[in-house]
């Protein structure tokens, strides 16, 4: 499963992308708001940063919007992906993009229709939110599982599910065992994802018996 990175911060991912897990990378209008930094400037460095998609968002609400947004975006590297909304528009929008080879990531997906509806419009990414749905008490993961199914029955249908919305390691987990092809992850759930105290006290405890070695590798 690819790991994507959801952030605007150009500094956090350059310090994760360092280890080599990092994907790919998802903003959103929120997240460029909390970068505060200037948005064309941010994708410059960030398409410098990562090699793999980056998905950048359309402001516009209508079609022509979208598509004249969604052209300029798709200028400034060529590994952006333009993100439009799950909507009427956004799926002409992405049905156009995808015709002229922009590469196009639907999102604020809640249903497995809206995801069908996506892949029909010829949509590269369709991103699932899952927390949001567990927000609001429906089974967010249960969509993922639907959409790989849905799928799964169309190999022609080339959409890869970017699990979204994420709010801790388990989503990306069972993601993962769903047969998500990505995930978009905040970086401190990123982080978390190495974690567990039994690892960090076995590391402890050989260090421990090691030094009473008194030996030395090098």
């Amino acid at each position: 499963m690819k790991f994507f990175l959801d952030t605007a911060d150009v500094d956090t991912i350059k310090r994760l992308a360092k280890t080599g897990l990092v994907d790919g990378i998802t903003t959103n209008p929120s997240l460029v708001m909390q970068s505060g930094r200037d948005f064309t400037e941010s994708l410059k460095e960030i398409c410098d940063v990562v090699e793999g998609p980056v998905s950048a968002e359309v402001i516009a609400t209508d079609t022509q919007g979208m598509l004249k947004e969604g052209r300029h975006l798709a200028k400034i590297a060529d590994n952006i992906v333009v993100k439009v909304p799950l909507t009427m528009s956004g799926l002409e929008a992405c049905k156009t993009f995808r015709m002229e080879g922009i590469h196009v990531n639907v999102t604020l997906c809640f249903s497995a229709a809206q995801a069908l509806l996506a892949a029909k419009a010829g949509a590269t990414f369709i991103s699932p939110f899952v927390g949001r749905l567990d927000d609001i008490g429906q089974d967010g993961m249960q969509l993922i599982y639907e959409i790989a199914e849905i799928y799964g029955n169309y190999p022609d249908m080339d959409t890869e599910i970017l699990a979204a919305s994420i709010r801790h390691p388990m989503h990306v987990v069972e993601a993962a065992r769903a047969g998500c092809d990505a995930a978009t992850i905040p970086p401190k759930i990123f982080e978390q994802l190495i974690k567990h105290p039994l690892t960090d006290k076995g590391v402890d405890s050989f260090l421990a018996d090691w030094s009473k070695t008194g030996q030395k590798i090098l």
